[in-house]
């Protein structure tokens, strides 16, 4: 079965194994972000399974890498930027901001509810049995800055609220990165010079202003620089590119800087944030031009390509995005429920586990439907989760 879809009206390729890695890196996520602790031990085997759930920031560093990816496959089948600038920052806009602010009223919502309660009623907001990616106390500070997509700038304002928001607002100031620089330095110096330009940039304000909007992970621009270098790799018709494509170990290369990330995550070494995340991103950019010569030449799948292609990691990553963005507010409401119940610990870890995946994708999708689906191209629109199901079915 033909692995790149086109329509008429819309002429980019839709790799499905990108969107199947989207809903298993939101899913680690929600994982990620599940306290399963009640003060007291957990049982062995469940502390070996939340040590394996210590990666969170990797799930993040591939979104970076797909979003500049992404964003650069039109540009490397057509080379310019449909619709100009302003219909750059319209689509991208579209995209993002209608679930982005549907979650932050959300928060707001049950924040206010939570007041009134406290207000009007015996009940007081527990930190304990709250505890989570939620906070319901919070300055006005705070919801100006979410509200501006600027709170990832500043260590009092970037972790409040929803913590896994601050993503949005790098990812957000990303976007007009590419048009406005990254862009121009590679149409007039090429790939090399717009990576090097980037990492540079990126990790300027560490070095030469004292750690300066830290917060926001300016190296992700960096990392979306690879995306970008990936998807040039991967379609570009220039012969140099071509060559590199096909000559380089793709597959290898990713598991080598795989390996390198894991180590120099290793704290003892001491080494800066950037530099362990930067060969997680290597990885990712390699994975994906390894992955898209594979399906695109039709060649057999790799596993870690047909586990990204099942039909139900296909469906999750459907709204993962709803899912990155309404998780934080869902598993605090479940753990606080769970909380009440005075469970021991161990079935109140794995309760957690099971009622706090399982509710956030209900909730998720829900909230895919009203604030993210309308919202989406006809393209976009087109691939259903019924239809990443239905697949299963083809295949049988």
């Amino acid at each position: 079965m033909t692995k790149i879809l086109t329509t008429a009206n819309d002429k980019k390729p839709h790799l499905r194994y990108l969107d199947g890695l989207r809903g298993i890196a939101a899913l680690y996520v929600v994982l990620v972000h599940i306290e399963p602790s009640i003060g007291e031990q957990v049982p062995a085997l469940l502390e070996f399974f939340t040590k394996t759930l210590r990666y969170g920031r990797v799930s993040v560093v591939i979104f970076i890498v797909l979003s500049g990816y992404v964003l650069m496959l039109p540009v490397v089948r057509s080379g310019y930027v449909s619709g100009g600038l302003l219909g750059y920052i319209k689509r991208r806009s579209r995209r993002i901001l209608p679930p982005f602010y549907g979650a932050l009223f959300f928060c707001l919502f049950l924040a206010a509810t939570i007041f009134a309660l406290e207000q009007f009623t015996s009940f007081q907001w527990d930190k304990v049995a709250g505890a989570g990616p939620f906070s319901p106390k919070f300055s006005l500070i705070d919801v100006l800055s979410h509200l501006l997509l600027v709170h990832n700038l500043s260590q009092e304002t970037y972790m409040s609220i929803n913590p896994p928001l601050w993503t949005v607002a790098t990812e957000w100031q990303l976007y007009f990165f590419l048009p406005l620089l990254l862009l121009p330095i590679w149409r007039r110096f090429g790939l090399t010079s717009v990576v090097i330009a980037a990492f540079l940039i990126g990790i300027a304000p560490l070095y030469l202003l004292n750690g300066l909007f830290k917060t926001a992970s300016p190296w992700f621009l960096g990392l979306f620089a690879l995306g970008m270098g990936a998807a040039d790799i991967g379609f570009s018709e220039k012969p140099n590119l071509i060559a590199i494509r096909k000559s380089l170990p793709w597959g290898a290369l990713a598991i080598a800087f795989t390996c390198v990330g894991f180590l120099t995550e290793w704290r003892k070494l001491g080494l800066d944030i950037w530099i362990n995340e930067s060969f997680f991103g290597l990885a990712a950019a390699c994975l994906f031009i390894d992955s898209t010569e594979s399906v695109i030449n039709g060649k057999k799948p790799r596993l870690i390509v047909r586990v990204f292609e099942h039909p139900w990691a296909i469906a999750l990553g459907t709204f993962s995005y709803s899912l990155y963005l309404i998780h934080g507010p869902v598993l605090v409401l479940v753990r606080y429920f769970l909380f009440s119940l005075r469970l021991s610990p161990g079935i109140f870890a794995v309760t957690s586990y099971v009622a706090g995946v399982t509710i956030s994708v209900l909730v998720a999708y829900l909230f895919y439907l009203v604030f993210e689906r309308p919202f989406m191209s006809g393209f976009l629109k087109a691939r259903k989760v019924k239809d990443a199901v239905s697949l299963q079915k083809t295949k049988v």
